[in-house]
């Protein structure tokens, strides 16, 4: 399972998107993919995302049976702490 969320990107990415995943609310998209897949879809959301930001979530052999990664202007953060990923909220 992979998720991806998309903030402030352009429209072109959203449809690059939807051709291998389902988008259940608008910038939200959802699917199963294989490795290779999941990497070139995270490479054409950076690449393309241009002031926007993305965040990407798959379901991988972990602890935490997820891994997170973010690029972009996104409002939150990954923060490691003893090989888990949470997420900073920045204050006010």
């Amino acid at each position: 399972m992979m998720v991806i969320i998309l903030e402030r990107v352009p429209i072109a990415v959203r449809g690059e998107l939807s051709r291998w995943l389902i988008e259940p609310h608008p910038g939200v998209f959802v699917g199963h993919v294989s490795a290779m897949v999941r990497d070139r879809l995270w490479s054409k959301c950076c690449s393309s995302r241009q002031a926007g930001g993305a965040v990407q979530i798959w379901s991988t052999n972990t602890e935490q049976r997820f891994k997170i990664r973010m690029c972009g202007d996104t409002k939150r953060s990954i923060v490691s702490l003893e090989g888990m990923q949470l997420i900073k909220v920045p204050k006010g």
